[in-house]
């Protein structure tokens, strides 16, 4: 009996060699000895499903092998060591790694193997059971079974189908049978009919005209029946039908999308949030992670609900009965009610969160979450508040294509009226949560980062670039010009106005931003504006002809350093203007305000001022009136509704001016008024400012700071001294070499210790030469300072070396005389119980910025303190709305001469006051000249200039021209129809109405250059006959399109990305194949980018984080958001009031609009290009672009 087996050693040393050279594992393996438990280490080597082992690793022949086939390997417990083994030894095998190879029958003896490392284990492991082919065997067994189930099933199927022959065949019988009983009974019924010869036999001419007859019915039957299909498509029901169901469609993908932030919203943030606070350190509490999401998770769970019952309302389709969806849905809508109350309140406390360092790093990962998209945690917070008035908007375009006895309409329309309501609740928190959630966007792209701007009650005014020209020692300017371009790179900033902060950054190559380390946080309280640098003055000499008037200074005096000056230039006069225009105002409500915290008693930022509480009117709801929950830039509550009479009070109320109000007012007034009602009301608080003001607001402006000075005197340790004016002013008097005098007030108290005194000098709308001066160079000129001291503190001796009449405030000679202190009883000045009423102590702020006692003044009326100031007041508020109505809207007056003409008259009307202050006399003539300018913008280029160019040059061809020349030329056309657009146009819907061209003139003209833009560059492409040449054409246009996005001209992105999606273009599937694979990735990244998902969301982050002006937006985006909020609601209220919270809105984005239209471009005009670009019989219309792609590449038969 043969005791061995043979086999091919030869092929066996093949495939050791094999497994040596390309093995799947090889390594040094211990392998136990059949005797007494001994390891050997082999090096073994795997290849295939054989497994050699040789006694080295330079070994060339193997000592032995295994096959695999059929095995399994599992890990295997270390073996028990001896008790008197060393404990060194026995730590050694606990570290080491046992496995066992099992090969699945009795007679083979298993294969123990153990090795240094456990990952080595895992992976030998790993080897092993891959080469046993277990996985294949049991998917061998897996479809053995499949295949004896087919095999049953199949003679199943045989027996079956043996039945149905047999059935068949009898059934066959059966009809045989049946049809000789047929004739049987045929051949009985012709022997009982008589003989009718052979008249059956019609003639064949009869037969061809019945057939021709049945032919014609039928034709006719089926012109009929498509003529009725044709005309019932073409019908204007079965039109409302189609735009109807797409509707629903964009409707269920809308949910699909919302659903989906929602779920990133609860999966990426809040529970890993609710995680974060149970740990062990939390960087943030539970009650914080419940303020900041609240009801997130429900809001989720609902609209998941009404999510898969819109889906199965599809499946059901073309019947769409969406009803009782809403009606399921409108009762639990109601949790929107406390998401959005809450939604402010959830920033305030998502901004105090962020300023500790661990929760910010931690909320930063989680916003790298690739599912976040780059979104921050505020995007997601706020993509509720906007969900109701898209369901309004929906059920608004539903209820317009279902006809009125639609079984659902009535649904339909009470779900919107419902949907309404919820929703008016909602408008002003939506409102007003846009700052907040502006200012963190802000803060986020300062890689500093920013605290003023978590701040909740910083107003986000406006942004651009500045130029800032550096200073040389002794404070002198350098002398560079506008047009070096070092200056223009190097001195380039991005500059954010605040309502009470300024911020000057510079941009890295990445678009980050970096705050300046010196001055690049200003505040504004320690701020003056000087708007035209002082000729005269040896730093800025000549400064109107070096920088063409486009400069303006700030002198910033802080009150723990020294003080500094900042000199930026603005790309035009139009900017500039816009620029201090704004800052002025800010300063302006600074010092009110900060007039008002000293004046009255309490005032903090959680507080509302006391001077509110005192006047009902400004913060308790009226049937003319209703306020919001929350307080504008002035810590006045918001105005939510309210009468035109209301409005203009507000407007004139000389207590304060806000800042965004005033913005708001004038975008939107001539929606709910004119301009001859706002200019009449300002005529009448210049002229008749008694009778015009509200007396609450006379008497609460001149409520003195205290009533009873013999209380006073009494009780020297009452708490309202440290509060109220409660000393005289001493004044303190410096005399220096230079002739030039400027005074400053400075009001202080222990409450405002802290930060510093209150800077109440001339106002920065109108800084007068003579004030502007060096103080990084020399000591302040002759200045007066009101100071206010405690009760309990004694004014210090006067200097004997001064004389006592100088040292006297009647004695100043730019303090007017009613103004000037006298005590009482022949008091001295340093009585320190003499009380300033805040009337007189806005006299002095008011004065302060005159140099010198104004000629013309009347010393018997100066008596009169409170007329004076009054008068004073009226006037610089008149002044001050008309200055931002002149500079920020000056395109009311170029189309209204008559409007223009009665502000003329009224401010030639103010200069002809004898008491006129020096500084209201210069911003009257300021505006006056701003207001006589013919064009603000006559440097620049429009339209008009570039069509009807003389002597053009002949239009240059496509191939010669650049794509940066074309990206360069677009960018500056697309700016130029962009900017032309007048604000007013934005208002009321015009570019929907059926008189737009009449309406929208500019609108429907920006429409139509996008329109030509795109079918020039579709015709270019078309216009070449060989597939290389239109896959160049596409790839040049690609570049060009990639250009005007570095320029941020997205208009010009998506002109360019919409031609080559057009079908005429889309379709060229050689040529397309032909484009190369980088053109296509970057055409996907611009698509990206300008794409309409999701409301334009990408366009707006890169608007919003990585794009400052100059820029050109795509207008439909802005189009689509005022649809979107006069849709949502109405102008009015059912009682006649303005809805201003809406008003508030339409300002946010029309200022937004604005902001890139008042940056111009830097781009030089080549009329060569231009005129390439403008030739419109270059176009080919749709139809022959079409007609033109099938003939180059026509279709495939199918």
């Amino acid at each position: 009996m043969q005791k061995s087996v043979r086999y091919n050693e030869g092929h066996a040393l093949y495939l050791a060699f094999l497994a040596r050279k390309e093995g799947t594992k090889r390594g040094f393996l211990s392998k136990k000895a059949a005797e007494a438990s001994r390891w050997h280490e082999k090096w073994f080597a795997l290849y295939q499903n054989v497994l050699f082992y040789f006694e080295g690793e330079q070994s060339g022949r193997p000592a032995g092998m295994y096959l695999l086939e059929g095995c399994s390997c599992e890990r295997a417990p270390a073996p028990p060591k001896a008790a008197s083994g060393a404990a060194g030894g026995k730590d050694a095998l606990d570290k080491q790694y046992y496995f066992t190879v099992l090969f699945g029958h009795e007679g083979q003896k298993p294969l123990e193997l153990r090795c240094e490392e456990e990952h080595e284990g895992k992976e030998w492991m790993d080897a092993i059971h891959q080469a046993s082919y277990s996985d294949i065997l049991i998917e061998r067994e897996v479809l053995m079974q499949k295949y004896i189930h087919l095999v049953q099933i199949v003679e199943t199927e045989k027996i079956a189908s043996n039945q149905l022959r047999h059935q068949l065949e009898d059934q066959d019988t059966e009809i045989e049978r049946l049809k000789s009983e047929i004739i049987a009974l045929n051949k009985t019924k012709e022997r009982m009919r008589p003989y009718q010869g052979n008249q059956e036999d019609e003639d064949p001419d009869i037969k061809k005209i019945k057939k021709v007859q049945s032919f014609m019915r039928g034709w006719l039957c089926r012109r009929k029946w498509k003529t009725i299909v044709q005309d019932y498509i073409c019908s204007p029901h079965a039109e409302s039908m189609r735009k109807r169901n797409q509707i629903v469609f964009n409707m269920v993908e809308a949910e699909s999308e919302y659903v989906h932030q929602l779920y990133v919203l609860v999966n990426c943030f809040l529970r890993p949030l609710r995680m974060a606070a149970s740990s062990k350190k939390p960087p943030i509490t539970h009650d914080d992670v419940s303020s900041i999401f609240l009801n997130s998770e429900t809001i989720m769970f609902l609209h998941e609900i009404f999510h898969q019952g819109l889906k199965a309302r599809i499946a059901n389709w073309p019947t769409l009965i969406l009803a009782d969806l809403f009606d399921i849905l409108l009762p639990m809508l109601n949790i929107y009610q406390e998401f959005v109350r809450n939604h402010q309140y959830s920033l305030q406390v998502l901004a105090n969160c962020k300023q500790n360092r661990d929760f910010d790093k931690l909320l930063k990962q989680y916003e790298a979450n690739p599912a976040c998209e780059g979104r921050m945690l505020e995007t997601f917070l706020t993509y509720p508040m906007f969900q109701i008035p898209r369901y309004i908007i929906t059920l608004h375009e539903l209820l317009a294509h279902t006809p009125h006895e639609h079984v659902e309409r009535k649904s339909l329309e009470f779900a919107k009226s419902k949907l309404e309501e919820l929703s008016r609740i909602m408008h002003d928190e939506v409102s007003d949560t846009e700052n907040i959630r502006k200012n963190l966007a802000i803060e986020r792209m300062i890689v500093e980062g920013c605290d003023i701007l978590l701040d909740t009650s910083q107003t986000f005014i406006r942004q651009g670039s500045l130029i800032q020209v550096p200073s040389v020692e002794r404070g002198k300017l350098s002398k560079v010009r506008l047009g070096s371009l070092s200056l223009k790179k190097e001195g380039e900033r991005q500059c954010f106005l605040f309502t009470k902060h300024f911020l000057i950054c510079t941009r890295s190559s990445g678009g980050k931003l970096h705050l300046l380390k010196t001055g690049g946080v200003l505040s504004l309280i320690e701020c003056t504006l000087i708007e035209e640098p002082d000729a005269s003055e040896d730093d800025s000499k000549g400064s109107g002809q070096v920088f063409g008037h486009l400069d303006f200074k700030i002198v910033v005096e802080p009150p723990d350093s020294a003080p500094f000056t900042v000199l930026l230039l603005a790309p035009s006069r139009q900017e500039k203007a816009a620029w201090t225009s704004d800052i002025s105002q800010c300063v302006d409500n600074i010092r009110c305000n900060g007039l008002m915290t000293i004046v009255f008693e309490e005032n903090s930022k959680v507080t509302v001022p006391h001077v509110i509480k005192s006047d009902a009117r400004l913060h308790r709801d009226d049937k003319d009136i209703c306020f919001s929950k929350t307080l504008n830039s002035c810590k006045v509550p918001q105005i939510r509704y309210a009468s035109v009479e209301r409005l203009l009070e507000r407007l004139t109320d000389l207590r304060f001016l806000s800042i965004d109000f005033l913005n708001t007012f004038l975008h939107t007034y001539r929606i709910f008024t004119t301009a001859a009602v706002v200019l009449e009301k300002l005529s009448d608080i210049y002229k008749r400012p008694f009778t015009s003001i509200p007396v609450r607001s006379l008497e609460l402006f001149f409520a003195t700071s205290q009533n009873n000075r013999g209380e006073h005197l009494a009780d020297g340790k009452s708490p309202h001294l440290c509060r109220k004016f409660s000393s005289p002013p001493p004044l303190a008097v410096s005399r220096t070499s230079s002739p030039v005098r400027a005074r400053k007030l400075s009001l202080t108290s222990p409450l405002n210790s802290k930060i510093g005194a209150l800077d109440l000098s001339a106002s920065s709308t109108t800084s007068s030469p003579t004030s502007a001066y060096s103080p990084a160079t020399s000591p302040p000129p002759h200045t007066a300072v009101l100071e206010t001291v405690s009760g309990d503190r004694t004014v210090s001796e006067s200097n004997p070396a001064l004389d006592k009449a100088e040292l006297s405030p009647c004695r100043s000679p730019s303090t007017p005389r009613h103004l000037r202190y006298r005590s009482p009883g022949g008091q001295t000045a340093d009585n320190p119980h003499c009380s300033v009423s805040p009337a007189s102590a806005f006299a002095i702020a008011t004065a302060a910025a005159g140099h010198g006692s104004p000629p013309g003044f009347n010393n018997s009326e100066r008596t009169c303190d409170k007329e004076f100031i009054i008068r004073r007041t009226a006037t610089n508020r008149v002044l001050n709305v008309l200055r931002h109505w002149v500079s920020k809207h000056s395109q009311d007056f170029e189309f209204n001469n008559e409007l223009k003409m009665n502000v003329l008259n009224l401010l030639e009307e103010v200069l002809r006051d004898p008491d006129l202050l020096p500084q209201e006399r210069k911003a009257t003539a300021n505006i006056l000249r701003a207001l006589s300018q013919d064009d603000q913008d006559d440097a620049h280029l429009k339209m008009e200039d570039i069509i009807q160019t003389p002597d053009c040059p002949k239009a240059e061809c496509f191939e010669t021209l650049s794509a940066m020349e074309l990206a360069e030329q677009i960018t500056l056309l697309d700016h130029i129809v962009f900017r032309s657009i007048p604000y007013e146009e934005f208002l009321g819907q015009g570019w929907m109405k059926l008189d737009k061209n009449e309406r929208t003139p500019y609108v429907m003209k920006t429409s139509q250059h996008f329109n030509d833009m795109s079918n020039l560059v579709a015709s270019q492409i078309m216009n070449y006959a060989d597939v290389s040449s239109r896959a160049n054409c596409i790839e040049k246009w690609v570049a060009v399109a990639d250009i005007c996005r570095c320029m941020h001209n997205y208009n010009g992105v998506l002109e360019i990305t919409s031609a080559l999606n057009r079908s005429a273009i889309y379709r060229l599937k050689k040529t397309w194949a032909k484009v190369s694979k980088q053109t296509k990735a970057l055409m996907d990244k611009l698509q990206k980018i300008v794409s309409s998902e999701g409301r334009f969301k990408n366009l707006r982050e890169t608007l919003k984080n990585n794009c400052n002006p100059p820029a050109v937006p795509y207008l439909g985006m802005y189009l689509t958001d005022l649809a979107f909020i006069e849709e949502g609601t109405p102008n009015f209220t059912e009682e006649g009031l303005v809805n201003f919270s809406k008003m508030r809105m339409i300002s946010h984005i029309i200022r937004e609009i604005r902001q890139f239209q008042q940056t111009f471009y830097r781009i030089d005009h080549q009329p060569k290009v231009t005129q390439y670009l403008l030739d419109k019989t270059l176009i080919i219309d749709e139809d022959t672009l079409y007609e033109l792609s099938l003939k180059i590449e026509p279709r495939l038969p199918a």
